[in-house]
C-alpha cells in the first residue's frame, strides 16, 4: 500500500507540474486539430486552431495560427504559446458519463468487501478508477452512489490538483427505502447497527435523508425508485417507495437547489418516479408507452446503462459468480436494455449517456458508446448524448459539452471519425482537461 501510495503521488506530481499555472502571467496553449466537432450534433469544423488561456477555450480560428494569439497580452507565454499537434486528429469535446459508481468494481467477493475495507481502502481504489476514466476520454463523471466519504475526498482532491481524475459530481448514498435496494440487504442483522442513514420510511424521514446527503456534501441526490438486480433478495424490480415518500424526496432535493435521478427498472416505478417530478430514470428498463408519454410530459431524462446490463447478463452466465435471486433478475433485465432504447430513441425521449461503470470495469466506458449505436441511435446522435446532453442534465452546459469560448478546455482527440466507427472512441485517445494534457 505504501509503495502505492508513492507511485500515485509521483504521477499525480509529474502531470501537473508539466502545466501548472505557477508561473507569472497566463498559461496560453494553441491545438492544430485536423478536424473538429466543436458542437455534437452539428458538422465538424476542418483544419482549426482551438486557442486556450489557461482552462478556458478564449477562441477557435481557421487554419492553423502560429504566432501570438492574442496581440494585448504582456506575459511571454502569450508571444510563444505551447502548440499541441493534432492536425492529423478528430477533436470533440471530452465525454461526459452521468452514472459511475468510482469508488467500486463488482466481483464475487464484492459482498465481503462490504464488511471488510475501509473509507481509506476505498479512496485508493478510487483513484486508479479515477485515472483510467479521464485516460478513456471522460472528463467529467457523475458519481451514483458511493458509501461513506470516499467519493467526496476523490472529487476535492482532484479539483484541488492533487490527483488525475475526470470533474466529479457526487451524489453520496444512494437514498433507499428501509430494506430496499441501496439498504445493506443479506447480512446478519447487527452486522450494520441501527437504520442506515441513507434509508428511510415515511414522509419526514425521506425529507430527513435528502437533507442529510446534502449536509455531507453531495452536489446531486439519487434514489432507488425500484428494486435492483443486485440486491441480493428476490424482490424483483418493480416500485419500492410510495407516491407520497417519492414526492417528499424529489421536493426536499429540488428546495435545496440539487437535481434529483432516480434508480428504476420496473414499468410501474418508473412512472411513478417520473409523477413526482426526478430529473432522470437511470436504466428504465422496462418503460412503457404510459412511461415515454410522461418523459415528454415532465422533461425528464433518460440514462439507459446499457454496458450495465450486458455486463451482468454475461456475469449470469458464469457459475457460482452471483446467488440466485441476482443471477435471475441480471438474465431478465440485461438483455431488455436495448429495446429500452430503442423505443425511447424512436420516441424522440432525450437520452444522456451513463454506463453505471463500477458494475463494469472503470475505463471500459466508451464500449456504452457502441451498444447504443447497435440499439439503433446514430453516431452523432450517441455522440451528442454523451457531451451536449449530458452536460446540460449535469446542469454544466454553461461549462462543459462543446468546444466553444468560455467553457473549459477539455478536448479529447482520436485518429479515426467517431460519426463514421464510434469504435474508435474506445482506442488510444490523447486528452486534455482543463487546458492541462494528460493523455499524450
Amino acid at each position: 500500500m505504501a509503495r502505492f501510495a508513492t507511485a500515485l503521488t509521483t504521477i499525480a506530481f509529474i502531470l501537473l507540474a508539466v502545466a501548472a499555472p505557477g508561473q507569472a502571467g497566463d498559461r496560453w496553449t494553441i491545438i492544430h486539430a485536423g478536424r473538429v466537432l466543436d458542437v455534437p450534433g452539428g458538422r465538424p469544423r476542418g483544419k482549426t486552431s482551438i486557442i486556450i488561456k489557461n482552462e478556458r477555450i478564449l477562441a477557435l480560428r481557421k487554419g492553423f495560427i502560429t504566432g501570438a494569439p492574442d496581440a494585448s497580452a504582456k506575459d511571454a507565454s502569450a508571444k510563444n504559446p505551447q502548440i499541441i499537434d493534432w492536425s492529423d486528429k478528430f477533436v470533440l469535446p471530452g465525454l461526459i458519463d452521468s452514472h459511475v459508481h468510482i469508488t467500486v468494481e463488482i466481483s464475487p467477493h464484492i459482498r465481503l468487501d462490504e464488511v471488510t475495507l475501509y473509507d481509506a481502502d476505498r479512496a485508493f481504489d478510487a483513484a486508479v478508477y479515477a485515472r483510467r476514466t479521464l485516460a478513456a476520454g471522460f472528463t467529467t463523471v457523475r458519481d451514483l452512489g458511493s458509501r461513506g466519504y470516499a467519493a467526496f475526498a476523490l472529487r476535492n482532491a482532484i479539483k484541488a490538483g492533487k490527483l488525475p481524475g475526470p470533474r466529479l459530481l457526487v451524489a453520496g448514498d444512494m437514498i433507499s427505502p428501509l430494506g430496499g435496494h441501496g439498504d445493506m440487504t443479506g447480512y446478519r442483522e447487527g452486522v450494520f447497527p441501527g437504520p442506515l442513514p441513507n434509508t428511510c420510511s415515511g414522509v419526514a424521514d425521506c425529507r430527513r435523508a435528502v437533507r442529510y446527503e446534502i449536509k455531507r456534501g453531495a452536489d446531486v441526490i439519487k434514489l432507488s425508485a425500484t428494486g435492483g438486480v443486485l440486491s441480493p433478495i428476490a424482490t424483483g424490480t418493480e416500485q419500492e417507495f410510495f407516491p407520497d415518500e417519492l414526492r417528499a424526496l424529489v421536493e426536499t432535493g429540488h428546495l435545496m437547489g440539487k437535481r434529483v435521478s432516480a434508480h428504476a427498472h420496473g414499468t410501474n416505478g418508473i412512472k411513478a418516479a417520473l409523477r413526482a417530478g426526478v430529473d432522470s430514470i437511470e436504466h428504465g428498463t422496462f418503460l412503457d408507452d404510459e412511461a415515454i408519454a410522461l418523459f415528454h410530459d415532465t422533461g425528464a431524462w433518460l440514462v439507459p446503462t446499457m454496458l450495465a446490463g450486458a455486463t451482468v447478463a454475461k456475469m449470469a452466465e458464469i457459475k457460482g459468480y452471483f446467488p440466485p435471486a441476482i443471477r435471475d433478475k441480471a438474465r431478465r433485465v440485461g438483455p431488455q436494455m436495448r429495446d429500452t432504447v430503442r423505443r425511447a430513441y424512436q420516441a424522440g425521449v432525450k437520452i444522456a449517456f451513463g454506463t453505471d461503470s463500477g458494475v463494469s470495469k472503470h475505463g471500459q466506458n466508451a464500449r456504452e458508446l457502441a451498444l447504443m449505436v447497435a440499439a439503433g441511435m446514430p453516431p452523432a446522435a450517441v455522440l451528442k448524448a454523451a457531451t451536449v446532453n449530458a452536460s446540460q442534465l449535469l446542469n454544466r452546459a454553461q461549462d462543459i459539452g462543446t468546444l466553444e469560448p468560455g467553457k473549459y478546455a477539455d478536448p479529447i482527440a482520436t485518429d479515426g471519425d467517431p460519426l463514421e466507427d464510434i469504435t474508435v472512441l474506445s482506442g488510444a485517445l490523447a486528452v486534455m482537461k482543463g487546458g492541462v494534457l494528460y493523455q499524450p
